[in-house]
């Protein structure tokens, strides 16, 4: 229940390697800011969270929010994410902030959560539960994990906004046309798009949303889990526009409350649910006895090595940079496949016998190294699946070189081409025909030059596979 689809899955790791190495100090300022603003709501509601150790963050991407449960308030826990490279970046974090205290790190699926029943004080979720089509699978996994009595705190959930004509999808701001900004910032944008402004943006990169939820469909799928509950509202207040309306809505509220506002400008939902029963808090003296098999639910044991082993198959998970995979076989081997012939992964040495022509230096660090290309660059690749294939390419584009086109030529034949209208990260995804070998040809206009060097950039390259 609540799964992904395996391509989904796949977009989310590439797009959380990307978004946790692109800007380092950028990407600091705003874990701060969201720490911040979720520490906030956690104070807020402090007596009724009670103890909060062990603790589980899902979606924790960087384990930013880990970092200040385990270091602000003290407990002790776990960061999840389906991106190894993502959680393996908060040790730049920690670095960064001079952190005493690091939660056990591990890659896994929120909606198959590798850990044993009732087992955990508090169960996180910070702007995440909208990433999947069935969040009601992922409330019955976090109840399945939480003791009696446990809470599940999550926050930054968009509600759904019914005041709205919903004529078209918009980007984010940076994106968006002067006329967009100038009626974003009057607060009259809200009344035009449909779902969140910017959702089509990652939707691009193959991630899928859910913003079909409004706060009575929230406070509905709350109330069948959990026995009691704290809610905050967000709602915005972006100019006049929106200005205007929220404070009317509160007026015309019988408890002057901002829950009228929600119901019609939508904003963002935070709540803290707890389940029924009681149970005394289990310290995090071993933290394995916490955890089960993902692929047959048996008790792990952690061994001399620092490896997960399962009592029961042959499944092992070894500590590689401070995170342990926890993901059922099928994904770990689809989602890090290592060292393959049908695969370029700029992070590993190896991928250099892949690559032909047109490849400058090899750049960026790990988990988003990259090569810049010129008009074109060439590489070759291995077929290992006997299934129909679809080529991958992982991309950036930077204002130079917008708007643009890439191409891809595969075996001689034109395969794909993509107009790009946007800075950032592409995944350009197409069909290929069935054969043993593949040359691959990229091709990317237009072309620009920086003063002082005499080479040509079109694009940079961090990624090609056969999916």
């Amino acid at each position: 229940m609540g799964a992904q689809p395996l391509s989904v899955k796949r977009a989310h790791v590439e797009f959380h390697n990307f978004a946790s190495f692109g800007e380092p100090a950028r990407n600091l300022a705003i874990y701060a800011e969201e720490n911040e603003r979720r520490a906030g709501v956690i104070l807020k509601h402090r007596e009724f969270i009670g103890a909060m150790t062990p603790f589980l963050e899902i979606g924790a991407n960087a384990g930013h929010s880990s970092y200040m449960l385990a270091n602000q308030f003290g407990a002790d826990g776990f960061a999840l994410d389906l991106s190894a490279d993502s959680l393996r970046h908060g040790r730049a974090i920690q670095d960064a902030w001079g952190l005493e205290k690091a939660p056990i790190r591990l890659a896994g699926d929120a909606a198959h959560l590798p850990f044993a029943d009732e087992s955990l004080r508090m169960v996180c979720a910070f702007q995440m539960l909208s990433q999947f089509p069935d969040i009601e699978g992922i409330f019955h996994e976090v109840t399945r994990v939480l003791a009696p009595g446990g809470i599940f705190l999550f926050a930054e959930e968009p509600l759904k906004r019914p005041l709205s004509l919903r004529l078209y999808r918009c980007p984010y701001y940076e994106h968006m046309k002067p006329w967009e900004r100038r009626l974003y910032d009057w607060g009259l944008l809200g009344y035009l798009v449909r779902d969140v402004i910017g959702a089509h943006q990652e939707e691009s990169f193959g991630i899928r949303q859910n913003h079909s939820l409004d706060l009575g469909d929230w406070h509905g799928l709350i109330g069948r889990f959990f026995h009691d509950r704290r809610y905050e509202v967000f709602v915005p207040e972006r100019g006049w526009g929106e200005r205007v309306a929220k404070r009317l809505a509160i007026r015309l509220d019988p408890h002057r409350s901002e829950w009228r506002a929600a119901r019609l400008l939508g904003g963002t939902l935070a709540a803290v649910c707890r389940k029924s029963g009681a149970s005394e808090p289990r310290p995090l003296a071993r933290f394995e006895n916490f955890l089960r098999c993902p692929d047959c639910r048996a008790p792990l044991r952690l061994d001399a090595s620092e490896t997960l082993r399962c009592t029961h198959c042959d499944y092992a998970s070894a500590n590689e940079g401070g995170v342990y995979n926890l993901l059922a076989t099928p994904d770990r081997t689809e989602l890090y496949p290592g060292d393959r012939e049908d695969i370029v992964d700029f992070s590993q040495p190896s991928h250099e016998h892949h690559l032909l022509d047109g490849w400058y230096e090899l750049e960026g660090v790990f988990g988003n190294k990259y090569r810049w290309i010129g008009a074109r660059a060439t590489a070759k690749l291995t077929r290992v699946n006997s299934t129909a294939q679809n080529l991958r390419i992982r991309c950036h584009t930077t204002a130079q070189a917008v708007p643009s086109e890439v191409r891809a030529i595969v075996n001689g034949a034109l395969a794909g081409t993509w107009k790009i209208e946007r800075t950032g990260l592409q995944i350009l995804e197409t069909p290929i025909d069935d054969a043993e070998d593949y040359l691959i040809e990229i091709r990317a206009s237009p072309t620009w030059q920086v003063p002082s060097d005499d080479r040509t950039f079109s694009i940079t390259v961090s990624g090609i596979r056969l999916v």
